[in-house]
């Protein structure tokens, strides 16, 4: 069986990894001539030849649909909208983004996002945690080897029989999720009185994506960055920006981009849009032929949606941040170096509203105190009525939150007081 680490040896992944992290330190500049570079390559690849498609969700997926765009590249967009923010569902409409149904059962049953959270667990911490603490949830004799590496880092035949391997979860969580193994582990760690899980993006998002991608024989362009860290940064790094295998053929155009490149290109992309915006058509797809519909053009104030506020000048880098950049540049100063740092007056990330991925890291108003602000409603729904315990007392994220120590009640306190 080949290890971990033989796998990394073959995919000279180290290698892989300093030249990425190079790249991240180019200037914006040559990191959107890159990208340019990176989005024609996978479309000519004979293997892919222009079968191609975009995945758009929040501003980082809707700037790349029109830097494609911008380029020469024009390919179909899809979504899953119904997940997202209402303002974000407008962009996609005006800009023409087709909106995919939900996935369904054997029995035809739709997943909704409180089935999937009713079902497999509450989507919390990071996809990286929340699949490790499913795993503990939720033993078997196949993930035996798992659940121990992620108790104590030490890793099986196939991790390389590593100590203190990365696979460990950190102490905070296994303080309060390890429980289920104290048995085996001799230890005494907290048991959470709820279920945790990463399938909600599975279930909700990447699996009606990956049905439109068998049914068209297209291939993804995906609006990923590896500064965004997880999951997501490990892959880019050791694969790269585009990925043509047997089962996988992907593009990410921006994995190299900082929060600050993919701002700089909104703003620019912004200015594309309304320069071009009559191109753009709304479609609508009956669900029984598949026919699809254009209608007139909507001329969008902007294209960031509102949930994100406004993108704006919020601070400059430190001489020594401009200096580390100007030595991995060769010496030479470029000026984005020294503009002024961008960044939303809102929501700094966005995703399905009832998501905590990352919560735990937010400051008050945090993206439940925002949620509370734009729709009391839904708020109270996903924070009181998704389930009941076995006294039949309904409970949400309230009890989640409490449970990792995110603070939520009296969400009016930042906005002036009271909806009704």
């Amino acid at each position: 069986m080949k290890t971990v680490y033989d796998r990394m040896m073959e995919n000279d992944s180290y290698q892989k990894t300093k030249d990425f992290i190079i790249k991240q330190k180019w200037p914006y500049p040559q990191k959107k001539a890159y990208a340019e570079k990176i989005a024609w390559e996978f479309y000519q690849h004979p293997d892919v030849a222009g079968r191609c498609y975009v995945t758009v969700g929040g501003l980082d997926s809707i700037t790349l649909f029109l830097f494609l765009r911008s380029i020469g590249i024009n390919v179909p967009a899809v979504s899953v909208s119904s997940l997202e923010d209402k303002s974000i569902q407008l962009v996609h409409k005006a800009l023409g983004i087709r909106s995919l149904p939900p996935i369904k059962d054997e029995n035809g049953r739709p997943y909704t996002k409180m089935r999937v959270i009713q079902q497999y667990g509450y989507p919390v911490i990071s996809k990286e945690a929340a699949q490790k603490i499913s795993h503990l949830q939720n033993p078997t004799s196949k993930n035996a080897t798992v659940r121990h590496a992620i108790m104590t880092g030490e890793t099986g035949e196939y991790g390389g029989f590593k100590k203190n391997s990365r696979m460990k979860m950190s102490q905070k969580w296994l303080e309060k999720f390890g429980g289920p193994e104290n048995e085996n582990e001799g230890t005494n760690y907290q048991t959470a009185p709820f279920k945790v899980s990463d399938a909600c993006c599975y279930y909700l998002k990447e699996r009606p994506c990956d049905l439109y991608a068998k049914e068209t024989k297209c291939f993804p362009y995906l609006g990923l960055m590896a500064s965004e860290g997880g999951r997501r940064q490990k892959s880019l790094m050791w694969n790269g920006c585009n990925y043509v295998g047997k089962k996988t053929k992907r593009s990410c155009p921006f994995a190299i981009f900082s929060r600050q490149d993919l701002l700089t290109l909104a703003l620019e992309m912004d200015a594309y849009y309304h320069a071009h915006w009559k191109e753009f058509k709304p479609i609508t797809v009956d669900a029984d032929t598949g026919a699809v519909t254009y209608e007139e053009p909507i001329h969008l104030g902007t294209i960031v949606p509102a949930i994100y506020g406004e993108i704006a000048e919020c601070g400059h880098r430190s001489e020594a941040e401009i200096q580390e950049l100007v030595e991995a540049n060769g010496g030479i100063m470029d000026e984005s170096f020294s503009k002024p740092l961008l960044c939303t007056t809102l929501a700094q990330r966005t995703g399905c509203s009832m998501c905590g991925f990352g919560v735990h890291m937010e400051k008050r108003p945090h993206r439940f105190d925002l949620l509370w602000e734009r729709n009391p409603k839904e708020w109270d729904l996903w924070m009181h009525h998704i389930e009941q315990d076995a006294s039949g007392n309904w409970y949400g994220w309230d009890r989640v939150l409490d449970y990792i120590g995110v603070e939520w009640r009296n969400p009016e306190q930042f906005f002036g007081g009271e909806k009704k």
